[in-house]
């Protein structure tokens, strides 16, 4: 048993009373109100008791639930590399094709970037990522198999899901269908899409690869999707009804979603409904444009996630693999101001995640009740302890001081993973 002493959990005030959590085979077992907390001058209360119970003294901090990147490009973020100037065109496919051109000129391998970048994810206090891999005529499955190897290589601190991504399009290349079925065949949890009707200008065919290609290898999905305005509509629309028919409902991801920000709202919940009922769950990674409705979402109890997207790569130099700083992000963006509203983005990037990748729908509790994907008990111990006075102080603070815990086992600690890097 691991029992951690004198915490706060999920508190919105400053004089939150403080509790013991009691962890039992890696989940939450009992909370209960914490002794009186020893004074400050005493030595920490960490060690092994006589009875074998290891107590950990969380001194008064706050306890988190772990975050998650469910939109992450191991691939390529170039995330402590030299610093290279930003030489895109600003278009998407001038994007696509910059970082075609350059991403074989980094400083490490794929496979070592990538586990730079889990690193960086998981002492910011991430205990899950689902990462896109690029999958095209010109990599293959090169870098498909750099972050296989980077994320297996931390499979016993990270809960992890690959996409086979077609970043550059699926009907455009020849080829495209074979490797992504390969990929799929090698172990990709499941197979991405892009755009279907502005960039691949093949909707039909498009989807009907993805769909295909998932039915077969009895994989999901995660669509990129950046489609704005009706032709957003219209491709959101056609995913909810081939998820429909597929019987997929849990196991449909569309990230950004773009088209949810940019359409009346009478439509967006038009939309919204049919996705809802259709079982396909959302993400996005904190825009400064194309925020998505979060109420609108909630109130129909869509899985909602929070990505990081790419980190200081070829599509710009922002991200820095910190979860909570990408949290901060998201409140920000929307223009929150009140704890609720802050601390629903916290929900989005822990909970909600976790519920993406499990492919589950969110049933209605409270984070700090939640059984399942929360802090309440029987959830698994995956937690963070930060020094913050509330929730939405810890958010605006983002401090650098965070333990960051696996099934109730310390992972990271002061921005450095337990143990070193892994790969070299």
């Amino acid at each position: 048993m691991i029992v951690v002493k004198n915490v706060r959990l999920f508190p919105r005030t400053p004089d939150a009373p403080a509790v013991d959590v009691e962890i039992t085979e890696g989940r939450f077992f009992r909370i209960s109100r914490a002794e009186d907390a020893a004074p400050d001058s005493a030595p920490p209360a960490t060690g092994t008791t006589s009875t074998g119970t290891e107590v950990i003294d969380g001194a008064g901090r706050i306890l988190l639930p772990g975050l998650g990147d469910v939109h992450a490009h191991l691939d390529s973020n170039r995330m402590g590399q030299t610093f290279r100037p930003h030489t895109a065109d600003g278009t998407l496919h001038g994007y696509i094709m910059n970082d075609r051109e350059n991403w074989r000129q980094g400083e490490r391998s794929v496979a070592d970037q990538a586990a730079f970048a889990i690193a960086k994810i998981i002492a910011s206090g991430g205990t899950r990522i689902r990462s896109h891999a690029q999958v095209d005529a010109d990599c293959g499955l090169e870098r498909f198999h750099g972050v296989k190897a980077a994320l297996e290589a931390h499979a016993d601190v990270l809960d992890f899901q690959i996409v086979a991504f077609p970043q550059a399009g699926i009907v455009k290349e020849q080829g495209v269908r074979e490797l992504l079925d390969a990929a799929l065949a090698e172990g990709a949890d499941l197979v991405g899409g892009l755009d279907p009707l502005l960039y691949d200008r093949d909707p039909a065919k498009h989807l009907d690869t993805v769909f295909a290609l998932a039915e077969k290898h009895g994989k999901g999905i995660d669509i990129h999707l950046h489609e704005a305005g009706t032709a957003g509509l219209f491709s959101l629309e056609e995913i909810a009804a081939r998820t429909r028919a597929a019987g997929m409902a849990g196991q449909v991801t569309v990230s950004h979603a773009f088209a949810l920000n940019t359409n009346p709202e009478q439509e967006v919940a038009r939309v919204l409904e049919a996705l809802a009922e259709a079982g396909v769950a959302l993400t996005t990674v904190a825009p400064a444009k194309g925020v998505l409705p979060q109420a609108l979402i909630r109130e129909r109890r869509m899985a909602l996630g929070l990505g990081e997207d790419g980190q200081r790569d070829y599509w710009s130099p922002y991200g820095d693999g910190d979860l909570l700083r990408r949290t901060w992000q998201l409140a920000f963006t929307n223009g929150f101001r009140a704890d609720a509203d802050i601390e629903g983005c916290l929900d989005i990037a822990s909970r909600g995640g976790a519920q993406v990748m499990a492919g589950a729908r969110p049933d209605g509790s409270a984070l700090a009740d939640d059984a399942r994907f929360g802090l309440g008990v029987g959830a698994p111990a995956d937690f963070v302890l930060v020094p913050a006075d509330t929730v939405t102080s810890a958010i605006m603070d983002c401090p650098k001081d965070r333990d960051v815990f696996k099934g109730g086992r310390l992972i990271a600690s002061g921005g450095e993973l337990a143990g070193g890097p892994r790969l070299s």
